[in-house]
């Protein structure tokens, strides 16, 4: 039953080889596709022959192309034959040979004729034949007495290079002259070497001695000449040259440009623009050395500056560091034509009078030298036995020095006790010192621990010195440390904000470190700054979804504003930080009711960071513009009659409708102005009426002033009159200027007089000018239509057209279509070699696996056989 499958499947296969050899043999299957007619130029795609032959055909052509270039991909030892004719299968082997030597010939012969010259022109240089120079019969003609040491004479040549046969072959000719003369025995070998070395040992010192003999004779000229020459300098007295002064050459014009431009300034290079790596690391390596320096002396060392320590010579120092630094190049100057070179002294003058002299006088001198420098050893000697460094000293100076030391050591210990009264205060001065070097703070606790205790310019100190010392560049866990670090600065300045009383001095002391640390971290102190707004405005508006109405913000909140304004640009269309802020400002303003001084207090403070905001954009707010009309209904005491409608968070009527109606119109009398104080936003204390009416008045001063901004700010927009119109209305009818203090008439005229010289100029609103759109017209569009559908009606562009992009079509087809093939290829190919590679892996695999079995069949038969 097992083996029924195995046959079948070998009939099928003999059965379809029949079939296959029938089918070859068969014409009537072969395939003939057939063609009309012939055109020129177009490529014949009708094969002939059985089926799948044209298949064949282009595996064959893709094996002998993209096979071959898929084998040879990333392969570059391709050898290619550049020879001539080597791919011409019309050319002999002959023809090949004939016209590649013909070649190798001409080349050769180009090579040697480029430089060719005619034969009969003789070359010369300088008058010389080149062929009589090319012989190298150069002849050494210098007389210099390092050249003459150089040269070799020919008895040495021959004795040292010539491998001792000059010697004994002057010794054979020498000796059969002495025997041929006087039968005198001939030198030997050892003996003409040593002649020759007496011959130059002679020669040497004749030459030391011309030598000795022309030094001695140049020493007596030059001193004869010292004799003379002061015989030839013409002294002058000091009278001839007060009374008849030297008059001078007038130097020429080349001379004083040459010297000009000997002593013109050089162009010297500038310092080298440091980068701000550079920068930071020289700020902490200053702030390491004045905090090493404080430490030094809060422990009471002495300062090393100021100690100079007495350096030991020995009396051997030669003194070699001595380097005189002087410049004695003078400067030259011009003036009306002439020389201004600083007139030389008498007293100069008469040293260059006696140089003469005194060189003439050296040779007699020279005995006084000798006994000065004697005098000058005695006295470097005894100077080295008072400084005590001396090497050899006797028993009395050993005893004198030991009374003076007992005599300095009294003295010293009064200068001691005074040093160290010294020291002590000098240690609590380092002590109070701030130091210089700080680590930054890893948490919001450590940043309060390190500025607890010190005053707002320290506190600023230590946070411009946290910055030098830990910058990003000099350390790569720096800049991390210094961006948590905005966000506790931050949290920081809100905590002093809350403080009682708040301490604005200290916050107004750290924005300048904190802009700092915006500009090099902006992304940090963005996200810093959003989730403190973030936080601020998800609080109001659960309190209005709970109350219906929210508070003001807290100081803190209003110096976040403020931050906010001085870190980030205000006149951006849409910024990711001061947008939100200008929005969380826009809906206080609309929905915190004003129910005391502090709340108005709180609003008004609003209204200048809204104006701060938009003072660049000249953005409307009409919030900004609805809480100073509303401020200003809180001045009328009677509001019925005004006429205009109140917007929340004000009321027209009601408890606090009132709140800057004063109560004693004769206050304003002792009223003067002030500015609003930002504490009274977090706690605001009226101890009598007086007071309130003050702070009211402050207030309307404030608020007016706000108005007289916005008017400058919105004067060029179109509905700026209707805008200001109820401000206008209240200030002119029902706000009596004459009921004010004179600061305030100032601000109410001069808001008067702006709102009414405002252009009145209301244009109409109408439609854009465009064309009407046209109606849709139900015309048919007649299109010849021939041939069964075809369209005709074309033009002869449109014709060509469509068949261009029919071409292009069908060529895109088939470019795709051989795409596929191509790479159905490539994969098939590459899954060949992939199963061939595995095939002869298991074949090798068998194979060892085969061998070390009978390896080991062998070794266990003779194992078996060792013990039987």
């Amino acid at each position: 039953m097992g083996k029924a499958p195995k046959k079948k499947n070998l009939a099928d296969k003999v059965r379809k080889a029949k079939a296959a050899s029938e089918i070859k043999n068969n014409p009537f299957e072969v395939k003939i596709n057939r063609k009309k007619f012939d055109v020129l130029g177009r490529k014949s795609k009708h094969d002939v022959g059985l089926p799948g032959v044209s298949r064949s055909k282009a595996i064959n052509k893709r094996k002998e192309t993209l096979l071959k270039e898929y084998k040879q991909k990333n392969k570059s030892n391709k050898f290619i034959d550049r020879r001539l004719g080597e791919y011409d299968a019309k050319m002999t082997p002959e023809d090949k040979i004939l016209q590649r030597f013909a070649i190798e010939r001409q080349r050769s012969h180009g090579k040697r004729d480029v430089y060719n010259l005619n034969e009969e022109e003789e070359l010369t240089h300088y008058g010389q034949s080149l062929a009589e120079i090319e012989k190298f019969n150069d002849t050494v003609g210098s007389d210099d007495e390092s050249e003459e040491k150089g040269l070799l004479s020919a008895e040495l040549t021959a004795s040292h290079f010539g491998g001792g046969g000059g010697l004994l072959r002057k010794k054979t000719s020498g000796g059969e002259q002495e025997d041929e003369q006087g039968g005198q025995k001939a030198k030997s070998r050892q003996e003409l070497i040593e002649e020759l070395i007496q011959k130059s040992k002679q020669e040497k010192r004749e030459r030391q001695v011309q030598k000795e003999e022309a030094q001695e004779l140049t020493e007596k000229l030059d001193q004869d000449w010292k004799s003379i020459q002061a015989l030839m300098v013409k002294k002058t007295p000091k009278a001839e040259h007060v009374d008849k002064p030297e008059e001078k050459a007038k130097p020429e014009e080349y001379d004083m440009m040459v010297r000009e431009l000997g002593f013109e300034m050089k162009a010297q290079p500038s310092e080298k623009m440091k980068t701000p790596e550079e920068l930071a690391k020289e700020e902490k390596e200053k702030l390491q050395k004045l905090e090493a320096d404080r430490l030094r002396r809060m422990m009471g060392d002495e300062d090393g500056a100021s100690v100079q320590s007495q350096v030991h010579m020995s009396a051997d120092d030669l003194n070699d560091g001595f380097v005189l630094d002087k410049n004695d190049k003078k400067t030259l100057a011009y003036q009306d034509g002439k020389w201004n070179i600083e007139e030389e002294t008498e007293d100069d003058k008469e040293e260059e009078g006696e140089t003469g002299e005194e060189e003439g006088s050296e040779a007699e001198g020279e005995n006084e030298e000798d006994d000065d420098d004697v005098e000058e050893e005695e006295e470097e000697g005894s100077g080295e036995d008072e400084d005590g460094h001396s090497d050899l000293e006797s028993e009395q100076e050993s005893e004198n020095e030991e009374n003076d030391e007992e005599e300095e050591a009294s003295s010293s210990r009064q200068q001691q006790t005074l040093s160290r009264e010294e020291l002590k205060a000098q240690q609590e001065a380092a002590k109070a010192e701030l130091p210089y070097t700080f680590t930054a703070p890893e948490s919001y606790e450590d940043l309060k621990d390190l500025l607890h205790g010190h005053t707002p310019d320290n506190q600023r100190l230590i946070m411009a010195r946290t910055q030098k010392c830990n910058h990003p560049s000099l350390a790569a866990g720096n800049k991390p440390k210094l961006q948590k670090l905005v966000g506790f600065l931050m949290e920081y300045m809100g905590e002093l904000a809350t403080r009682s009383p708040p301490e604005l001095c200290t916050i107004d002391k750290l924005i300048p470190e904190l802009y700092a640390l915006c500009q090099m971290f902006p992304e940090a102190a963005g996200k810093s700054m959003q989730s403190i707004l973030g936080d601020a405005a998800h609080s109001m508006e659960e309190a209005v979804e709970v109350k219906g109405h929210a508070a003001f913000p807290t100081l803190d909140m209003l110096v976040y504003l403020k931050v906010t304004a001085l870190l980030f640009p205000t006149s951006d269309f849409r910024h990711p930080v001061t947008t939100p802020a200008l929005l969380f400002i826009s809906q206080t303003l609309t929905k915190c009711p004003v129910r005391s001084l502090q709340d108005l207090t709180s609003g008004l403070v609003l209204c200048c960071l809204a104006v701060e905001y938009v003072s660049f954009s000249k953005r409307f707010l009409p919030e900004l513009i609805n809480f100073l009309s509303g401020t200003l209904h809180l001045v009328v005491q009677d509001k019925a009659s005004t006429g205009c409608m109140v917007v929340p968070p004000f009321r027209l009527s009601g408890k606090y409708s009132d709140l800057l109606v004063l109560s004693n119109s004769e206050s304003c009398s002792s009223w003067s102005k002030k500015n609003l104080p930002l504490s009274a936003t977090q706690q605001l204390e009226l101890e009598n009426d007086l007071n309130k009416d003050h702070y009211r008045l402050n207030c309307l001063s404030t608020c007016l002033d706000l108005v007289k901004r916005c008017c400058l700010l919105y004067k060029d927009l179109t509905s700026f009159t209707h805008i200001f119109q109820p401000i206008r209305t209240l200030l002119s009818k029902h706000l009596c200027s004459q009921m004010l203090p004179s600061p305030l008439q100032e601000l109410h005229s001069e808001i008067l007089d702006a709102i009414s010289s405002a252009s009145v100029t209301h244009t109409r609103l109408v439609f854009e000018k465009k064309k009407p759109i046209p109606l849709k017209l139900f015309t048919p569009k007649i299109v010849e239509v021939l041939d069964y559908g075809k369209k005709r009606g074309s033009t002869r562009e449109e014709r060509e057209k469509e068949r261009l992009k029919h071409k292009y079509k069908k060529e895109f087809k088939g470019a795709l279509r051989e795409i596929r093939k191509d790479s159905r290829f490539l994969a098939r190919e590459k899954l060949n070699e992939v199963m061939n590679r595995d095939a002869e892996r298991k074949r090798k695999v068998k194979e060892l696996l085969g061998s070390l079995a009978t390896q080991e069949g062998e070794w266990k038969a003779l194992k078996r056989k060792k013990r039987t």
